[in-house]
């Protein structure tokens, strides 16, 4: 009888656990923080104070959620004369720059960020 007892309170929390990361992969749960994401947050723009010298692609790995897409756009947006259009649904940034920008420099922001660079385009 104990062992019943014991099978299905570890068969409810797998099944527990298993719905959460469904929903952590869906981008439905709150997967990178306090609570539970929030499509309709303010979108993070930067505006550039020198015309644009040109603009670079990065493919990115490991944004589950809006809350991921303001992290990595903050991060960006930290480099001197860079400014970060992030882009959820085709994992890539797109970043504006006004003086020469180096593709390392990038990398690190957005690993710091705590995602992973696939490529990085010019």
């Amino acid at each position: 009888m104990a062992d019943i007892i014991i099978v299905l309170v570890v068969a409810v929390l797998l099944g527990l656990a298993l719905r959460g990361t469904i929903k952590h992969f869906k981008g439905e749960g709150g997967c990178c923080g306090k609570g539970a994401c929030d499509s309709q947050a303010k979108k993070e723009k930067k505006e550039l104070t020198h015309p644009v010298l040109g603009k670079k692609s990065i493919r990115i790995a490991g944004m589950h959620c809006e809350r991921c897409v303001r992290n990595l756009t903050r991060a960006i947006n930290k480099i001197e004369g860079a400014s970060a259009k992030v882009s959820l649904k085709e994992e890539r940034a797109v970043v504006f720059y006004d003086r020469p920008l180096d593709d390392a420099q990038l990398r690190q922001a957005v690993e710091a960020a705590g995602f992973q660079v696939l490529s990085i385009e010019s």
